[in-house]
């Protein structure tokens, strides 16, 4: 049916088939559906010109070339680097300073629109879905899906699916002891978050833990693991305990050694939507997070 040229990524057809059949001949290492998301992904050509058909048809001649994957050198991931990525999401490590998705003053310069731009150079039809959140001075682990149906499935099944989501938190004080929170959390007009210990109606549950790692009379640095995933949870249960994050205005802090918000997304451990695989991320926290521990 082939003959493999010289170029390892690159064949001479020798009968009529099918593109994808081909496909499958020629890279018998790589499963079904890795062959299918070169295909869908635009890296594959016909005598030069590009397709994503599956059933177009081969007759004896034909080149058939798969190209690297590889983003147009256009584009540049500022703040941004890509941890894991595979035919169904990407797991990102996020500067501080940089939205997720764009808001009403910032809509270009944000982790979503990058990415965005990144998928689709390799392919006009390729797609980014934002799967969760993290906030604009926030740093750290992040998971987009690379269609919507692998973000609803992520989204439905959070609570199943995530098995770790941890952040390094540095906060205002000496937090004696580990400990948790559970309150109810309510936004006002002017998108701040409150915390109620009692269950209301308009509240939403939030449950945090936290584990003193090191301390001294100013500071201190907790390792926070959350069983839920409101907005602004962290920051507001820190200043619920007297323990603001520092750099955190917002929610109490007085102090901004770090020049930063001291929140990190340190891990973020899943089982992946598609093959059921236990995945673990871990990002190290800013070395400024620790600098004033000796």
């Amino acid at each position: 049916m082939h003959k493999k040229k010289r170029e390892s990524n690159e064949w001479s057809v020798e009968s009529k088939t099918t593109l994808l059949e081909f496909l499958f001949t020629v890279m018998p290492k790589k499963s079904r559906s890795t062959v299918k998301g070169i295909l869908k992904r635009g890296q594959v050509t016909i005598n030069g010109r590009p397709t994503t058909q599956f059933d177009e048809p081969l007759k004896k001649g034909d080149i058939v070339t798969v190209k690297d994957r590889a983003a147009s050198s256009d584009i540049k991931l500022k703040g941004i680097d890509i941890v894991y990525e595979d035919d169904d999401l990407m797991v990102i490590d996020k500067m501080h300073g940089l939205l997720t998705m764009g808001s009403k003053t910032e809509k270009k310069q944000t982790a979503f629109r990058m990415l965005m731009d990144y998928v689709k150079s390799m392919h006009e039809n390729n797609r980014i879905f934002i799967v969760h959140r993290l906030d604009r001075d926030t740093s750290g682990l992040l998971i987009f899906a690379k269609s919507r149906m692998i973000q609803q499935k992520l989204q439905n099944t959070w609570t199943e699916t995530v098995d770790n989501r941890s952040y390094v938190a540095l906060v205002e004080g000496k937090v004696e002891k580990d400990g948790s929170i559970t309150s109810w959390l309510t936004e006002d007009k002017i998108y701040k978050m409150h915390s109620s210990p009692k269950p209301n109606k308009e509240g939403q549950k939030a449950v945090t833990h936290y584990k003193v790692t090191k301390s001294n009379r100013r500071f201190t640095l907790l390792e926070v693991k959350l069983e839920t995933g409101r907005k602004n949870q962290i920051r507001v249960h820190m200043e619920t305990i007297g323990h603001p994050i520092v750099g955190d205005k917002k929610y109490g802090a007085s102090t901004n050694p770090i020049n930063r918000l001291g929140l990190h997304a340190s891990v973020l451990e899943f089982t992946h939507p598609t093959t059921g695989k236990k995945l673990k991320f871990k990002s190290n926290a800013p070395k400024s997070f620790t600098r004033g521990f000796k």
